[in-house]
């Protein structure tokens, strides 16, 4: 069923939520391992079957099946365990949306090493450190990362080898060249469920960043939330696209891997995110499914508020996480695309956790959605009580799910790093570090990060509400709100404000529009909500999967606020 082109969003179906979750039940193997499960039943059943459609920005393009991608991934297993590559070694993939990418992944886990894959936008600082704490063997790296990666070689004494894709680097062994002279048969080794398949940085918001393991059976618990987030994904026609980097949870996790596990064509773009260009692939490509950050859908519905006017679009579901997507947004996709965009909820340690799903239970603009089926989710105080509802707490999932089964969703712990692993948990209970309040009808509303909220002159400020407030206006791209230190009243709300493009600058015409955008947030929501002080900055600092870095900001006030400016 394709997205309904003439008229608004997608008609909303019976609740059948409670049914849904009461009944779902977990059915683990003992045995499981990605790689067969993402590839080689594939491969083995219908090798023809497309798996990746690829193009880069400078216009090239291929395509890669089942077939094609199994006998690669069996050339790389030979090459890593001609290299000394073992069960259990960590196996760094700096690698962006490129068939490659997915090579490298099937490679690692049917060889039963730990895939770590890193963004190609780290600087040497940031791959210095992950490279060293995880004492990764082994790295594969192309063009966007080589530069970095020499840099910081010599430091990293556990790395003994590095192979380049596409690129000349000094001290490597060329991918062609390897893979030519490898074998294409491989027998894969046997895991268990809970053996450790991958090694996941955290962004490191609150302290350095802490490797994530997750074993094999995460994938397993990402599926319910996948498909439900994704209107029943998959069904015959069904297309993925996401521009969420394939080095993230969000790119790997919610994209990339249960693609391929469903065997449905992925499209991998690698080259940077504009709006014109997710339309055009979408439309090249008859794409139905994505995952969206909310910041990508603000400049896409900014760029082009009426898109089915301009592009043919094949559309029938879109996800979007990492941020709240607010009212804004949410009835944009409804009016314009005719698309109830279904919010998720998770983070690396146990992603995939809260949602909805449109075709299945009613979506209310602003919440993060209900648990999803098989995840045992509540709002927990300090010691670790549910909460009443309309209360704000953490938002926390049980390593058990309502029929006392255990949740195959969870991190195995933080590589190395066990006092922070026995933090994550209060009794059974993990916490996610994000706050919300929960309704009588079991949907969850995003309050913010907990080192996000602040208190100005007494209230409790949560900084999401007045963004997607602002952001309301015609005339603002994007906005991050923070607390600025005031002596009188410990902090003020300020606003970061990114303009849309074309808006005229000027000093007078800027102090007109503060003063525009404080009446606008003003008259819809609290008092001592509006933004005392805005500032219009070019663009926000963000992580690399499409987050606002409002820890970057709060610093930056902090230092102005200083005597010494430092």
């Amino acid at each position: 069923m394709q997205a309904d082109r003439a008229s608004g969003a997608q008609e909303q179906a019976p609740d059948q939520y409670e049914q849904l979750y009461r009944e779902f039940r977990w059915h683990l193997p003992p045995d499981f391992n990605i790689a067969q499960a993402c590839c080689g039943r594939w491969a083995k059943s219908d090798p023809g079957r497309i798996a990746i459609h690829y193009e880069s920005e400078d216009g090239h393009k291929s395509t890669l099946r089942f077939g094609e991608l199994q006998e690669q991934a069996n050339r790389l297993s030979n090459l890593l365990r001609r290299r000394g590559v073992q069960r259990g070694d960590r196996v760094a993939i700096i690698l962006p949306q490129r068939p490659e990418t997915a090579v490298a992944h099937i490679a690692c886990h049917q060889l039963g090493a730990i895939a770590m894959p890193l963004s190609v936008l780290f600087g040497p600082d940031a791959l210095e450190y992950r490279l060293q704490d995880s004492e990764a063997k082994v790295a594969l790296v192309d063009a966007g990362g080589a530069t970095n990666l020499a840099a910081i070689r010599s430091n990293c004494p556990a790395l003994l080898t590095v192979i380049a894709v596409d690129c000349a680097l000094d001290q490597a062994l060329d991918w062609q060249q390897e893979m030519a002279n490898s074998r294409n048969r491989f027998k894969p080794v046997s895991t268990k469920s809970q053996d450790a398949a991958l090694l996941i940085y955290t962004s490191g918001t609150t302290g350095p960043p802490k490797g994530a393991l997750m074993p094999q059976s995460a994938l397993i618990g990402n599926l319910t939330g996948f498909v439900a987030s994704q209107n029943w994904f998959p069904r015959e026609a069904d297309v993925f696209w996401s521009p969420a980097d394939w080095a993230w949870t969000g790119g790997l996790m919610d994209a990339l891997l249960p693609s391929l596990y469903f065997g449905r064509p992925i499209v991998g773009y690698r080259g940077r995110f504009s709006a014109d260009n997710a339309f055009r692939l979408m439309q090249q490509y008859r794409v139905t499914n994505t995952f969206l950050f909310p910041t990508a859908l603000k400049m896409m519905m900014k760029a082009w508020p009426e898109p089915r006017k301009h592009f043919d679009l094949s559309l029938r579901a879109i996800m979007s996480a990492g941020e709240a997507v607010g009212a804004t947004v949410f009835h944009w996709g409804e009016s314009a695309l005719g698309i109830t965009i279904n919010e998720m909820f998770g983070q690396t340690e146990m992603n995939y956790i809260v949602g909805n799903s449109a075709e299945k239970w009613p979506a209310r603009p602003g919440s993060m959605g209900r648990p999803y089926p098989g995840h045992r989710v509540a709002v927990i105080d300090d010691d670790g009580e549910v909460v009443a509802p309309g209360q704000v707490g953490d938002v926390a999932v049980h390593r058990l799910d309502m029929h006392g089964d255990p949740d195959p969703v969870f991190f195995l712990g933080y590589w190395k790093n066990p006092e922070a692993t026995r933090q994550k948990y209060t009794g059974q209970w993990c916490r996610t570090g994000d706050l919300a309040s929960v309704d009588e009808d079991g949907y969850l509303w995003y309050q913010g990060r907990a080192d996000d909220m602040f208190k100005a002159a007494g209230y409790r400020i949560g900084p999401s509400e007045i963004e997607n407030c602002l952001v309301k206006h015609p005339q603002v791209a994007n906005a991050a709100v923070v607390p600025k230190p005031d002596a009188e009243r410990g902090n003020i709300v300020k606003a970061f404000v990114v303009l849309t493009p074309g808006t005229q600058r000027s000093p007078d015409g800027d102090r007109a529009l503060c003063l525009q955008l404080q009446e606008h947030v003003r008259g819809k929501l609290a008092p001592y909500e509006y933004p005392k002080e805005i500032e219009f900055i070019d663009e926000l600092p963000m992580t690399t999967t499409g987050k606002v870095q409002r820890r970057v900001l709060r610093e930056r006030e902090k230092q102005r606020a200083s005597p010494d400016g430092n």
